[in-house]
């Protein structure tokens, strides 16, 4: 009886070691898995004093969605090209040589350096223009390569901005439009803006902003005396956000109604911004990471287009410049800064 119960003990703990060692690889496995530290490249078109760490914290507030923590299973690298357009293929090529998983690209020109550097390394875009215009993607349903993510519509919605200054100051005749020169903006965008200008029987007179030059921002407020431009809306794009304070100061100085490409010109001080929602575009940039990680390719993830707008009025600005915002606009305002 003592002999039974002595091989059956021992059945048992060779089974018990048995299990074990087929189970050890799996342990390894798993352990090693949970141990893989993604690597981010993050390319900014800006300069690290002006980036806005509001969309930043939302970026990895919707890695974080996914099961991504900083430190624990993915690390971010950082280049900021300062307004230097030119040094984005350099920084992409940095980026690489560091082994990142992932490109993120904060704008379409950074998209633009950093497919320069490279067709391999998967490039996840933030709220880029029209990427199809700008050769980063074939199409926005099947994108072809090694880049994919969220679409701004900014040139789009110059258009529309346009019309919103109108309804805030009726009385406009003669706006000045500030683009960033060094971007390729959209035809389709500028077009709409001729057609809303004459719908709404107002002459355009287009500014750019080429060099990173402070001085062509004092030329361009310089041609808004001189041809007596009664309102201004701001384009968007990194020489133009390089200068945004300067912009402020003049644009408020000027006591002409402005309207700004998004909401990080308001906070500062501007008086009214429309523009697809930053933070959302980011947050939602988060799920082209996760799904690259986990092994699919930007070729097969579509564009998304953005679906949440903010139109922001600054009326402690308002007031300063004696500015009347109408209600119209005011009750359609997502936000308020009194």
């Amino acid at each position: 009886m003592s002999s039974e119960l002595s091989q059956n003990n021992m059945r048992k703990k060779i089974a018990a070691l048995t299990l074990s060692a087929l189970l050890l690889p799996l342990s390894f496995s798993a352990e090693a898995q949970q141990a893989k530290l993604f690597r981010l490249g993050m390319l900014i078109p800006g300069s690290s004093a002006v980036v806005s760490r509001t969309n930043l914290e939302a970026f990895q507030e919707g890695l974080r969605g996914f099961g991504y923590i900083e430190g624990k299973n993915i690390s971010f690298e950082y280049r900021f090209s300062e307004g230097k357009n030119e040094l984005l293929p350099k920084l992409a090529k940095e980026l690489i040589a560091l082994n990142v998983d992932v490109i993120v690209a904060a704008s379409a020109t950074a998209a633009r350096g950093a497919k320069q550097a490279t067709t391999t390394v998967p490039i996840v875009m933030i709220y880029a223009g029209d990427p199809i215009e700008n050769g980063l993607v074939a199409s926005l349903a099947r994108p072809g390569g090694n880049v994919t993510g969220t679409t701004s519509l900014s040139a789009e919605l110059i258009g529309k901005r346009l019309e919103l200054l109108k309804e805030t100051a009726p009385k406009i005749k003669h706006v000045g439009v500030l683009l960033d020169g060094t971007g390729r903006g959209t035809a389709r965008g500028l077009e709409d803006v001729q057609r809303t200008a004459e719908f709404l029987e107002l002459k355009i007179r287009f500014l750019e902003v080429t060099p990173p030059n402070a001085d062509l921002i004092e030329d361009a407020f310089q041609k808004v005396t001189k041809e007596r431009l009664d309102g201004l809306v701001i384009g968007s794009g990194p020489r133009i956000a390089l200068h945004r304070k300067r912009i402020l100061e003049l644009a408020n100085k000027s006591r002409l109604p402005v309207i700004y490409p998004d909401l990080r010109w308001t906070d500062d001080g501007g008086l009214i911004s429309y523009a697809a929602n930053i933070a959302d575009q980011f947050r939602r940039s988060a799920y082209f990471v996760d799904k690259i990680l986990k092994g699919a390719k930007p070729a097969d993830l579509p564009v998304q287009q953005p679906t949440k707008f903010e139109l922001v009025v600054n009326l402690k600005t308002a007031k300063q410049i004696g500015v009347i915002i109408p209600d119209s606009v005011l009750f359609r305002a997502d936000k308020v800064i009194r």
